[in-house]
């Protein structure tokens, strides 16, 4: 996702020591502390952000394949019900800092909103061709398959600062999620009843901190994963066949799945309690340490645009109707398929590709504000002098007045790291070489 600057708090007064304090030869040297680069970027998120989206890939392939399984359907119950909440609440984290600046808000428009219209108009030329649908008509208020997602997306991250703002903001989303699902009347427009439904999910990454990430990596919470994972399975395999997947999909109301309204208000917070659960179980098993695939999670969006088309073609074309896919060794290979796709799909390559519909800078879109033009400029004055100030002297000079010391930058750019506090969030999507959705 990409980093927006966060302001820095003014720094304390520097303390005035005595003579003798300076020269006491016994005083031990104060231990260096070791600061990681500003814009390094924290490889467990990044971790998260690739394994959930390989999760969001396979479940994608799953779909046709649980109708004759009631394993391959356990499977997908226990795969949605944790890895689009745990892929939102990682973007509800890296959104911490958003707070409707005007630079924000651009950032916000060209990496989420402008890849939205691009690739909803390609999406729907597609169709045309893959579904022989030559008239297929422009709906840019009904997004396209997994297109919801950048859409939710936009509006989670425009009312930010008003989730910020509440003193409870978690129950309060619940209520609008709760909300949603009974009532039926919501249509498709702007997938709304997801967006509503996952808003509890976004609302609570915004209260997280990185002292939250670090329980839930202890030793004791990683070894508690797999008996989840697996009572989870048991509990999903005897589900199949008395529940409907729609429960955990979240785009219809509960009269529209052939329950009451106060059974989908029940199963919506049911639901809400298992995503976090298996989320927080996934996590504990995410790695910590830089990886072979810590790199791809700055890809993430990338892949999740990209790989609709292929899972188009696959399901339009009807390849699941050959004989060899009934295979269970089959059913691995496409697994397996699917993951060295979403792989490829992170890698820079693809990005720089692609960077141009992505993280479009649209310069010519916007004024220039001449406000962080003086900031900008300001802050490279300061850098210039705080340099100049470190060179060695070529001859003594008599001390500067206590006025004239050069001072700190107002901003800083950093990495939303859970190893590190203060706010950090995100400019508007998962791009390339930045924290993402």
């Amino acid at each position: 996702m990409l980093h927006a600057g966060y302001e820095r708090a003014p720094l304390p007064p520097v303390r005035q020591e005595s003579p003798s304090a300076k020269h006491d030869a016994s005083a031990e040297p104060p231990a260096k502390v070791k600061k990681k680069p500003a814009d390094q970027r924290d490889p467990f998120l990044d971790n998260a952000k690739y394994l959930t989206i390989v999760l969001v890939a396979i479940g994608h392939v799953w779909d046709p394949l649980r109708d004759d399984s009631r394993a391959a359907g356990a499977l997908y119950f226990v795969l949605y019900a944790f890895h689009m909440p745990a892929f939102i609440i990682v973007s509800g984290y890296l959104s911490r800092s958003f707070e409707g600046k005007p630079r924000q808000i651009k950032r916000l428009i060209t990496g989420v909103l402008v890849p939205y219209v691009v690739f909803q108009t390609v999406y729907t030329f597609f169709m045309r061709w893959a579904s022989d649908n030559p008239d297929r008509e422009f709906h840019y208020q009904e997004p396209g398959f997994a297109l919801w997602f950048l859409i939710a997306l936009f509006l989670w991250r425009l009312t930010t600062p008003l989730w910020k703002s509440m003193r409870w903001p978690l129950p309060v989303a619940l209520a609008v999620a709760v909300a949603a699902g009974v009532t039926p009347s919501i249509n498709s427009d702007l997938n709304l009843m997801r967006v509503a439904a996952f808003l509890p999910y976004f609302v609570l990454g915004l209260q997280l901190r990185p002292e939250h990430f670090q329980i839930i990596t202890r030793r004791r919470f990683r070894m508690l994963a797999l008996p989840v994972f697996a009572g989870a399975l048991l509990v999903a395999y005897w589900a199949v066949p008395r529940m409907s997947k729609g429960w955990f999909l979240h785009d219809k109301a509960s009269q529209e799945l052939g329950a009451p309204a106060w059974v989908g208000g029940v199963m919506t917070l049911a639901t809400f309690g298992c995503g976090l659960v298996l989320t927080a179980a996934f996590l504990a098993l995410v790695p910590r340490r830089h990886m072979w695939f810590t790199s791809l999670g700055a890809g993430t969006l990338y892949a999740y645009l990209i790989h609709v088309y292929p899972i188009k073609i696959s399901r339009e074309f009807e390849w699941y109707d050959m004989d060899w896919v009934d295979h269970p060794l089959s059913r691995v290979v496409i697994t397996l398929m699917a993951a060295a796709m979403m792989t490829v799909l992170c890698t820079w390559p693809v990005r720089r590709a692609f960077r141009f519909a992505m993280e479009p800078k649209m310069e010519w879109f916007f004024r220039q504000d001449a406000g962080e033009q003086a900031r900008a400029r300001e802050k490279g004055s300061s850098a210039r002098k705080a340099s100049g100030a470190a060179t060695p002297p070529v001859a003594p000079a008599a001390p500067a007045p206590e006025g004239d010391q050069p001072g700190r930058g107002e901003y800083a750019h950093s990495g939303s790291s859970p190893g590190r506090g203060g706010a950090r969030g995100s400019r508007g999507g998962s791009g390339g070489g930045k924290h993402a959705k």
